[in-house]
């Protein structure tokens, strides 16, 4: 997922059909948030995207981790 994110271009440069791609991944919001805070430039809601894609992802581990591993036999 880092390679279809803006993590090494731009996705303005990137082609019209693979603009959506690169935009809407878990990588580009953190990618671009971090860019944000050590060049000191505007982040504007790409830290509340980071966030909602970090605490999405946990949850989902979280129940998917205990549906699969649950020591209830079934």
């Amino acid at each position: 997922l880092p390679l279809l994110s803006s993590a090494f271009i731009p996705t303005d440069t990137m082609p019209g059909w693979f603009q959506p791609i690169a935009e809407y991944q878990p990588f580009t919001p953190a990618i671009e948030t971090l860019r944000g805070l050590l060049l000191g430039t505007e982040i504007g809601n790409n830290g509340w995207l980071t966030l909602a894609w970090s605490l999405g992802l946990t949850v989902l581990g979280y129940y998917w981790s205990k549906a699969k591993f649950n020591d209830d036999p079934k």
